[in-house]
């Protein structure tokens, strides 16, 4: 690794969209940190991307566990000093109904998604603090935008009403604005993402038939992970640009 080159991390990696990602960051010529919660599954994600010429380790972490978030933080900054990108895209669904939804799911559903977002952003915050240009970009979701889920007439108007995903989602955007707010003036630009709906395991898991592909989806990622000085911070964006919340 150049001291010039861009290191990131992007957790939730070893499947799906954050494989995805992981891969064109890996493209564009960064150094990317693999996050995975099963070391063998990461190491074999990563793996596949080095064959195919990307600069890519695998990093054992779960958002869900402090033990594993410190250590990376650790192992990150012994090894690179530094952190210019940070992607929170590991995430869970599950949709119970409102009127039965059991709260140990809907518990669950929100550890990884927001407080997951919160443990793995703050203790690499440190270290995004050392970029000359960091950048921290939230996975979020349509069912997380209010004004999209709240409109009868809408694409989203026939979604079931969840206690868990939708809001979860919602709670990230309001995440992402704060994050932004607080570190305005830092450098550290901080939006959230909508893929769309994406054909993944999770999405299968629901009964969901997507036509989206994962690379369609990280690329909108991507580009919230690649912005210029004095590009956009604390908002909500898919390809075609800005969500309303």
């Amino acid at each position: 690794m150049n001291n010039d080159q861009t290191i990131a991390l992007v957790t939730g990696a070893s499947k799906g969209i954050g494989h995805e990602i992981a891969a064109q960051l890996a493209s564009l010529g960064m150094m990317v940190l693999l996050g995975a919660r099963d070391r063998t599954r990461g190491e074999q994600a990563a793996a596949s991307l080095r064959a195919a010429g990307g600069d890519v380790r695998c990093v054992v972490l779960d958002v869900t566990d402090a033990v594993t978030i410190r250590t990376a933080a650790e192992e990150i900054a012994e090894q690179f000093q530094r952190l210019d990108v940070l992607v929170n895209n590991a995430g869970i669904s599950s949709s119970p109904a409102l009127s039965t939804a059991d709260l140990d799911v809907v518990r669950a559903v929100f550890e990884t998604n927001v407080f997951g977002v919160i443990a793995v952003t703050n203790a690499m915050l440190p270290l995004l603090r050392r970029s000359s240009a960091g950048r921290i970009v939230n996975l979020s979701s349509s069912v997380g935008s209010l004004a999209r889920i709240s409109d009868p007439n809408g694409p989203y108007g026939a979604v079931r009403p969840s206690a868990s995903y939708g809001p979860s989602k919602t709670a990230l955007n309001a995440l992402t604005v704060q994050y932004a707010k607080e570190l305005q003036g830092c450098g550290i630009l901080v939006n959230a993402a909508d893929p769309g709906g994406t054909a993944t395991d999770m999405t299968r898991s629901l009964g969901y038939q997507m036509k989206r592909s994962a690379a369609q989806a990280a690329a909108v990622v991507v580009r919230l992970a690649t912005l210029g000085t004095g590009g956009p911070t604390g908002g909500f964006f898919d390809e075609a640009g800005r969500v309303e919340w």
